[in-house]
């Protein structure tokens, strides 16, 4: 029984976002166009329930390009419309569009003469009246088996409200770098905005040696810098190679003297490398397609100013 009512609300809800393609018009487009044309906030409110999925909404614009703040109702009627100035928009959220708190203020908000958006499940309602542009959110019924709970109405109206804000970023052209932008936290902020000047080991935390110090010499300063590797440089200072963790497993077996060698005999030549300025993300990239675990970054004359480790990646939150 509980597993069939579970998905009976499923089904319920999957036919109210479904069936919102029919009511998606040229009422809609101009509500797109509208905020598109804003020069100001898009003002987002609603009471209850459908004031969450509003929330939700204002955070969805915001983090998308258009700048987005939640107005409480009761609030707004006790001193908030003032955060309201003529160059904004509004969206109200109400299924039955006569919420009482969002009726009272209708009147300041005509009284500002900014534009509203009404999303509504009754499009006779007082809201819908007195709206702009109205994007009708009626559902047939709520999932809840008593049909007064807020259910399939509230995800009818989240869907809408994704569908716009979708709609909004393809028109103005919101592409990824600009989605990192608002989201410098995330994966994909970081992804889009970490350099390898950011993360790269510098100074003391990379050992760069001269293509003649022995072995047991590079150890100790790979040691010191606490480090997988050292860049090894000729007389001019310029980049000839690294010494690994890996290029010293692979010589040790078979050359009882290794650690008497000079480095530039048993080093990696002409390493793979990457400039400062290029992103974190492509050094990943880099090491993963060449199954290396450090990569030296240089300047345009081929110097070593910097070593970009994998694990600076792993802390960096890149992968």
């Amino acid at each position: 029984m509980i597993i069939k009512r579970a998905k009976d609300v499923i089904d319920i809800e999957a036919a109210a976002i479904t069936s919102l393609k029919g009511k998606i018009g040229r009422e809609f487009v101009k509500a797109v166009e509208a905020i598109s044309k804003c020069k100001g906030r898009v003002i987002v409110s609603g009471m209850g329930k459908p004031g969450f999925i509003a929330q939700k909404i204002s955070a969805t614009l915001s983090s998308t390009g258009t700048p987005s703040l939640y107005l409480h109702p009761a609030e707004a009627l006790h001193g908030d419309l003032g955060r309201i100035t003529k160059g904004d928009i509004m969206i109200a959220f109400s299924n039955s569009g006569e919420t009482e708190e969002i009726v009272k203020f209708l009147p300041i908000i005509k009284k500002i003469g900014i534009k509203l958006i009404s999303f509504v499940g009754n499009v006779n309602s007082t809201l819908a009246k007195n709206s702009d542009y109205v994007l009708n959110t009626c559902v047939k019924k709520e999932a809840c088996s008593l049909g007064l709970a807020p259910t399939a109405s509230t995800t009818a109206m989240l869907a809408m409200g994704d569908a716009l804000a979708v709609a909004l970023l393809d028109k103005k052209g919101f592409k990824e770098k600009d989605f990192a932008f608002y989201h410098p936290g995330g994966t994909l902020g970081k992804r889009l905005l970490l350099t390898v000047d950011d993360i790269m080991r510098k100074k003391a935390d990379h050992p760069i040696v001269r293509d003649t110090l022995k072995v047991k010499e590079v150890l100790l300063r790979i040691t010191s810098a606490r480090a997988g590797s050292a860049t090894v440089v000729d007389a001019g200072g310029k980049l000839v190679g690294i010494f690994t963790d890996g290029d010293l497993r692979r010589h040790i077996e078979k050359d009882k003297n290794l650690l008497l060698r000079k480095v530039k005999d048993v080093m990696t030549k002409a390493p793979t490398v990457i400039k400062r300025n290029r992103l974190a993300a492509e050094a990943f990239q880099i090491l993963q397609a060449k199954k290396i675990d450090e990569i030296p970054v240089v300047d345009d004359k081929n110097r070593p100013i910097g070593l970009v480790d994998v694990q600076d990646l792993l802390k960096a939150g890149i992968v």
